[in-house]
């Protein structure tokens, strides 16, 4: 069983919103202080890409150079979950995006750096 669980993806079209959710699959799985969930995309035939990530403790938040803003990372410590706010999207946001736990916030745009990933969850923007 995949340690992290995505939501949220579906089809939308070009302008619109959408906000996913990473949450543990089990209630064993702990998210600590020192952790960092981020999220990741991966288009057909591109490699993966570093979307945004939020610290745990400190809500420090990193966000990769191609959003231009349109994106959003929160964190609901109380909920174990990681959300992922887009808003005006466009058909290259067209991807499998993914959420995954590091340990530390350092290299935190490596995803080869992330242990824990989920299943991932499609997102289409087209018209």
């Amino acid at each position: 069983q995949v340690p992290l669980v995505e939501s949220g993806g579906g089809l939308v079209q070009p302008g619109g919103s959408l906000t996913l959710s990473c949450t543990p699959s089990e209630s064993t799985f702990v998210i600590y202080s020192s952790n960092i969930i981020g999220w990741f995309r991966q288009a057909p035939g591109k490699e993966r890409e570093f979307v945004a990530g939020v610290t745990w403790r400190n809500y420090k938040k990193y966000y990769g150079d191609s959003l231009q803003g349109r994106f959003t990372i929160s964190r609901d410590a109380a909920a174990n979950t990681v959300y992922l706010q887009m808003n005006n999207l466009l058909p290259e946001d067209t991807a499998v995006y993914y959420c995954a736990r590091k340990w530390d916030a350092d290299t935190w745009y490596d995803g080869s750096k992330y242990d824990s990933w989920g299943q991932g969850t499609q997102v289409t923007v087209s018209s």
